[in-house]
C-alpha cells in the first residue's frame, strides 16, 4: 500500500510517541525504553526529533518500574534508569503525535478522552500490522525531509489502512500484562514487544536493524 501523498506531513521539529498501559510500571516502560534504545541505535542522539514517553490509564504516579521490567530491559541492553511512572492525563494525549497502547481497552480509553486522538491511537501490534503493509518508498525520505515528516506521514498512512487490514483475532492486537508474574513471563512479553517494535522503528527511521 502507498502513503497518501502530501498529507499529514508535519512541519514541527519534534514528533511525540506515547506508550500507554495500565499501571505504567511494566508494559509501557518496557516499550518506551526499548523504543528509545532502538531509535538511538538507528539514529543516534537526539533521535532526530522523536520524543518517546509513556503513561498508564491507572498509572502509579511517581513509582519506579517493576524490577522484572528492569531486568528485561537489561537483557536488551536498554537503559532503565531514571524512570518515573505517570498517570495518563489530557495533556499527554494532546501533545502526542502517535499513541501506542498495550491493549484495545487502553486504546478505547485514550480515544474516549477526546482531543481528536482516534486517528493517531493504535495498539502496538495493530500499528505493526498496518506499518508492514505500507510501501516505505512512498514515505518521505528521512535524509531529505527529516524523520519527523516521515513519522507524520506513516501515522496518516496507517490510519487510512485501519478499516481495510483487520487483525486475524482480537487477541492478535493485545500485549498481556505481566504484573506479578515471574521473570520468565516478563521476558516473553519483552520479546513480544521487541518483535512488534522492530518494523515500526524501521519504518519511522528508514534504517533497518543491525544484524
Amino acid at each position: 500500500m502507498t502513503a497518501p501523498e502530501g498529507r499529514g506531513i508535519g512541519t514541527e521539529s519534534t514528533f511525540r510517541i506515547l506508550h500507554v498501559s495500565t499501571g505504567n510500571v511494566c508494559r509501557s516502560p518496557i516499550t518506551e525504553r526499548l523504543t528509545r534504545h532502538a531509535l538511538s541505535d538507528r539514529l543516534g542522539a537526539p533521535l532526530g526529533g522523536l520524543v518517546v514517553e509513556s503513561a498508564g490509564t491507572w498509572g502509579h504516579e511517581g513509582a519506579p518500574m517493576e524490577a522484572n521490567a528492569e531486568t528485561v530491559l537489561a537483557d536488551f541492553g536498554a537503559d532503565a534508569s531514571g524512570f518515573v511512572g505517570r498517570e495518563l492525563i489530557d495533556e499527554h494525549v494532546i501533545r502526542a503525535d502517535l499513541v501506542l497502547t498495550a491493549t484495545r481497552d487502553h486504546r478505547a480509553q485514550v480515544i474516549s478522552m477526546g482531543h481528536s486522538a482516534g486517528l493517531r491511537t493504535f495498539t502496538l501490534k495493530e500499528f505493526t500490522r498496518l506499518v508492514r503493509a505500507i510501501d516505505p518508498a512512498t514515505l518521505p525520505d528521512p535524509r531529505v525531509d527529516g524523520v519527523v515528516a516521515r513519522a507524520h506521514a506513516l501515522v496518516h498512512a496507517a490510519a487510512a489502512l485501519r478499516g481495510w487490514l483487520l487483525a486475524p483475532s482480537a487477541e492478535a492486537d493485545e500485549v498481556n500484562d505481566p504484573y506479578g508474574a515471574p521473570i520468565t513471563f516478563f521476558r516473553s512479553v519483552g520479546d513480544e514487544i521487541n518483535q512488534a517494535l522492530e518494523p515500526v522503528v524501521t519504518a519511522l527511521t528508514g534504517v533497518p536493524a543491525r544484524r
